[in-house]
């Protein structure tokens, strides 16, 4: 397997209501991450993740290449998906002597609409689809049977949220960060029991960003690159009946397959949208009770669609890269309930 690092990642404020549109927003996010890898344009291969569902026009995707620069020619690809399956398909491309060099880019902007209904057309279209059930409604379900099953209870939820909004303060990407009580985060109404507010992550516009770089020049231009020792992703029955919901077995299967338990793990980014979602992901990964969890706040304080599970392979990499841990895990996924998952292990030299 060819060695493969991420030399450079950056993102945008994500907030609740951006008024640029989506190629104001990337811009300035695609500057900065080529500035700090220090390898000169163009990328032998450009992927981005986004969806059209979000811009309400087919092929809106093409428009995010006056960010990225078009011009020389480039080879360019695209996905459907949360940008962390764009980074799959630029590593897969480096893999196979294709490309030295590699761009990938997200971005989303979900305040313009109804974003639990339009997650909604991710369901069966012929039983499921129809009825509407929104994102939050389905995640709902999904907590109640995995508080029944596992004793915990809502207070155990809300410390979620009260810790990952507490660990967001020193994240100025942010939607949301701040010192919440509890106590206080308990006396909010249901959205959907038993999920409150804060139990869900907020609606953010924003874009992400990173380079990949392969083999020795990767070392030439970056001090402390963080090279991709496994990656995998797996994706579970869509239909939601036919799983059991309170487990992840897809995520398990992954992070088996990227080599998660094979070394301690300092930090790991969980892609969790809800706060039930993070105890899920922990047992399917197996992680130990000492492994800092998404200490950038993770979904629950910056949740850009398309963009949020990127971010968790970025924030990873970005512990790599300033020395503050020598092994991470990153976390990606997709789909209602935890369907799909991508899982990415990260380590300095």
């Amino acid at each position: 397997m060819r060695e493969v690092a991420i030399v450079s990642f950056a993102q945008s404020r994500h907030a609740r209501r951006d008024l640029r549109n989506e190629v104001e927003i990337l811009l300035p996010v695609v500057q900065e991450a080529v500035q700090r890898s220090g390898v000169e344009r163009p990328f032998d291969f450009t992927c981005s993740g986004s969806t059209d569902f979000l811009q309400g026009q087919p092929f809106a995707f093409v428009l995010a290449l006056d960010a990225a620069g078009a011009w020389p020619p480039i080879a360019e690809s695209h996905v459907e998906m949360d940008g962390a399956w764009a980074l799959y398909e630029a590593w897969v491309k480096i893999q196979t002597g294709q490309a030295e060099t590699a761009l990938v880019y997200s971005f989303g902007k979900s305040s313009p609409g109804d974003l639990p209904e339009v997650l909604s057309r991710q369901l069966d279209p012929y039983v499921v689809a129809p009825l509407w059930p929104d994102s939050v409604s389905l995640a709902a379900l999904q907590a109640r049977a995995w508080l029944e099953k596992s004793g915990r209870s809502e207070r155990d939820l809300a410390a979620v949220a009260a810790r990952s909004r507490r660990d967001a303060k020193g994240n100025p990407h942010a939607t949301v960060a701040g010192d919440f009580a509890i106590d206080d985060l308990l006396d909010a109404p249901y959205l959907a029991s038993p999920l409150r507010k804060h139990d869900c992550a907020p609606i953010s516009d924003g874009a992400a960003a990173l380079v990949l770089v392969a083999g020795d020049r990767a070392r030439q231009v970056c001090e402390r690159p963080a090279w991709i020792r496994g990656i995998d992703h797996r994706a579970d029955l869509h239909a939601l009946g036919a799983r059991d919901l309170t487990r992840s077995a897809s995520t398990r299967i992954a992070g088996e397959k990227a080599g998660v338990a094979r070394r301690p793990v300092d930090v790991a980014e969980l892609h969790a949208p809800f706060t039930h979602q993070e105890y899920i992901l922990r047992e399917a990964l197996g992680l130990a009770e000492d492994t800092q969890i998404n200490p950038s706040g993770g979904a629950l304080a910056a949740n850009p669609m398309m963009v949020a599970g990127l971010i968790r392979i970025g924030e990873a990499a970005r512990r790599i890269h300033d020395g503050s841990a020598r092994r991470t895990v990153a976390h990606a996924t997709s789909g209602p309930c935890l369907q799909q998952n991508l899982v990415c292990v990260l380590e300095g030299e």
